[in-house]
């Protein structure tokens, strides 16, 4: 279960003026699932207007609807063994996603799982949150109690020339539980939960 408190702890981390989000990369693909371009690059040195609009779409994620847009799925051991998709985000998010050579390869696997018959993009953003320790009264401390460090993604059909749409379907990973980092679980987003992308859901659960 998400905890909503903990889901907005985060977003509010997640500001023009004082964001923890550090890198933001993507690929863009045709209609058959064929990369069509990509990217990789530090978010603090994009304008404040191009700020704004991508930390928008990365909102759309933890700031959704709590327990029926976004959902808690436990990964299981078998979906981490070696050469799985979770070894694969692991090695992203170890290397603060400057690595291209596992990102082209993501979007490689990506493609061929994901071809809903229309070019959509997918954006994939890297965040470190310093979680403040809390007194027994909740009372923020000045210590912090640990590094959070996490993956957004989000998949938006275009809406223009390299352009995204409304995410349709995204993640939030390790999971943010109990103000902790949590890499057994991983948090799926559905934008319309009575329309889900079962194939993604099943590509990402079975590793």
């Amino acid at each position: 279960m998400i905890q909503r408190e903990d889901m907005l702890e985060l977003t509010r981390r997640m500001t023009p003026a004082r964001s923890c989000i550090s890198r933001i990369a993507g690929a863009y693909f045709d209609e058959e699932g064929y990369v069509d371009g990509t990217f990789n690059t530090n978010f603090l040195r994009l304008s404040l207007s191009e700020r704004t609009k991508q930390l928008a779409l990365a909102k759309t994620v933890p700031f959704s609807d709590t327990n029926v847009q976004l959902k808690d799925y436990k990964i299981s051991r078998e979906a981490r063994r070696p050469g799985s998709i979770w070894q694969l985000l692991d090695g992203i998010l170890q290397s603060e996603m400057k690595n291209d050579g596992l990102l082209d390869l993501f979007y490689e696997v990506l493609g061929e799982t994901y071809q809903p018959g229309a070019p959509y993009a997918f954006f994939l953003f890297y965040g470190r949150y310093d979680v403040p320790a809390k007194a027994e009264d909740k009372a923020r401390l000045e210590d912090s109690e640990e590094l959070y460090e996490y993956l957004i993604g989000t998949i938006s059909p275009l809406a223009g020339e390299y352009e995204p749409g409304k995410a349709e379907f995204g993640f939030l990973y390790p999971a943010f539980r109990d103000r902790r980092s949590e890499k057994e679980y991983v948090n799926l987003f559905e934008r319309i939960p009575e329309r889900t992308h079962r194939e993604l859901t099943q590509w990402l659960l079975k590793g």
